[in-house]
């Protein structure tokens, strides 16, 4: 029986983007310099979460999938998406800036990689004194402008630039091109995915002199050249109070800050739901199991529970499917 809150081992991933924040800040366990990315929660093969707590530590996310089924994912997700994790869940530290890309949607991604998707939201939780993301173009192209930008080197002149602060929110749907500034840590929801064609990367060099691979071709398809997409998210933030900030087809992400005890029901919740911990601490109980999630942290909590008991001084980001 899933009866505690599940807790999962950080997976790592090295970038050449990356800075130290995510161990300095966030507390995960690395001694490497360069950590671009802790995949929280994800099923993504070769790349699949470990439980980190409880009777079930050392149990895979598949295996729990395989097990529990709709116990943990919800009748309707179960029946959508079987023993497959439809969200992967990341924390971002950005030293440099990313580089500039796109995701395909559902259907170019189904039919040339086997794959989901990749619409995903960002909140962010850190952002240096004149820290930007690239949301979108600044004006409507076509797609011949687009690529004689490129290969004059000219691209960034028609790319959205955007300031960004602790707390903003953006939910960027698959074709928009995007990237995130140096000097930003960030919580992403995303399906789960890890298909990304890669636009442009500023000319840098790895430490053996290689350009990182560009995906000119296949992003074409995936773009959406207009001026008049809408990433910004504004959400109010009643205290002990559930606010919507994402709601769309793939996921649903509400912000909570909590001061002292919040009791939550999900009776007519058929989801999973995620917390990711954005601020402070708070111990979570769930079927008289408690669990505490600190700043940085994630926690899972099955579909069949319906009461969870939040205690604590904490801002967390719920996630439901």
């Amino acid at each position: 029986m899933l009866n505690y809150p599940i807790k999962f081992l950080p997976i790592l991933k090295d970038k050449i983007w990356g800075g130290d924040k995510l161990v300095t800040k966030l507390n995960k366990p690395s001694t490497l310099n360069n950590i671009g990315e802790s995949w929280e929660l994800s099923d993504v093969e070769g790349d699949v979460s470990i439980v980190a707590n409880g009777s079930l530590k050392g149990t895979s996310l598949k295996n729990l999938l395989e097990t529990y089924q709709a116990e943990l994912l919800g009748k309707n997700n179960f029946l959508n998406f079987g023993t497959k994790f439809p969200l992967l869940i990341k924390f971002i530290d950005a030293k440099q800036d990313l580089s500039v890309q796109v995701h395909p949607n559902d259907e170019l991604s189904k039919a040339r990689h086997n794959s989901f998707g990749k619409t995903e939201m960002w909140y962010i939780m850190q952002a240096d004194e004149g820290a930007r993301l690239i949301l979108g173009f600044n004006k409507t192209i076509t797609s011949e402008e687009y690529v004689k930008l490129l290969e004059e080197k000219k691209i960034m002149s028609v790319l959205n630039d955007v300031p960004v602060k602790k707390g903003d929110a953006f939910f960027i749907e698959t074709g928009t091109v995007h990237a995130i500034g140096a000097g930003i840590v960030l919580a992403e929801i995303q399906q789960t995915s890890d298909i990304t064609y890669r636009i442009y990367d500023f000319d840098r060099v790895d430490d053996q002199g290689n350009e990182r691979e560009l995906h000119t071709e296949l992003a074409v398809d995936a773009l959406n050249f207009s001026n008049n997409i809408d990433t910004k998210r504004n959400y109010t933030s009643k205290k002990n109070n559930l606010n919507e900030v994402v709601k769309c087809e793939y996921f649903k992400t509400n912000y909570i800050p909590v001061e002292g005890d919040l009791e939550l029901e999900y009776t007519t919740t058929d989801s999973f739901v995620i917390f990711m911990c954005v601020e402070g601490n708070a111990n979570i109980s769930i079927c008289g199991n408690t669990e505490t999630i600190n700043f940085g942290e994630t926690i899972l909590i099955p579909a069949s529970v319906k009461n969870v008991l939040v205690e604590g001084e904490c801002k967390l980001l719920e996630v439901t499917v």
